[in-house]
């Protein structure tokens, strides 16, 4: 199976779990899906716990491992949801804006990151060149930096984008200058430019 296939099915997996559970919460009575909530909360923590065990003995055990499970995308997303990936977040999203810069350049644009609000699960970015601007940037954001971000960094959930004369605020503020884009949504464009939609595949 390949590595693209396992996070697509990991994705759906996610998906159908999110699906199922607000289903549940408008059929079942209240008190009942407080406690299918908790199941889910156990076992979420019960195998985090043991993913740390893992990541704990295998960093005694050979410390050069330590850094190949964290850059693969399936074990990095899991790391992430339970909190222990090894690697800072903003070690992290640098590295995926870095895995797109070369295409943003490419159309004589580039991106730079401003902020990173943990807490929030923001990201406040700026778009430079003729990026900054274009039709098209949305697009691009969508397809190529959000697909980047998510991969490497999937705690994220907002994107935060401002133009490139606006006043830096910090990411997730709610009175932020630029355009939020919420991790996940895909919203409808009428034309899609093609080196776009192949930088995403």
């Amino acid at each position: 199976m390949s590595e693209a296939h396992d996070l697509h099915a990991v994705d759906e997996i996610s998906d159908r779990i999110e699906q199922l559970l607000d289903a549940l919460g408008t059929s079942v009575i209240p008190r009942d899906f407080q406690r299918m909530e908790e199941v889910v909360r156990l076992v979420t923590e019960l195998y985090g716990a043991g993913l740390e065990r893992m990541l704990d003995l295998v960093r005694q055990a050979a410390p050069d491992l330590v850094g190949r499970l964290a850059a693969d995308p399936l074990v990095a997303g899991l790391l992430c949801v339970h909190d222990i990936h090894p690697e800072p977040l903003e070690v992290r999203v640098e590295r995926a804006l870095d895995s797109v810069r070369p295409f943003l350049q490419h159309h004589d644009g580039d991106v730079e990151l401003l902020d990173i609000d943990e807490e929030a699960a923001a990201v406040h970015l700026r778009l430079l060149g003729s990026c900054d601007g274009c039709p098209s940037s949305s697009v691009t954001l969508e397809l190529a930096v959000e697909r980047a971000i998510r991969d490497a960094a999937p705690e994220i959930t907002t994107i935060d984008v401002e133009a490139r004369d606006a006043t830096i605020v910090p990411a997730g503020a709610s009175n932020g200058g630029g355009m939020p884009i919420a991790l996940g949504r895909k919203p409808g464009y009428d034309s899609c430019p093609s080196e776009v939609v192949a930088v995403a595949r």
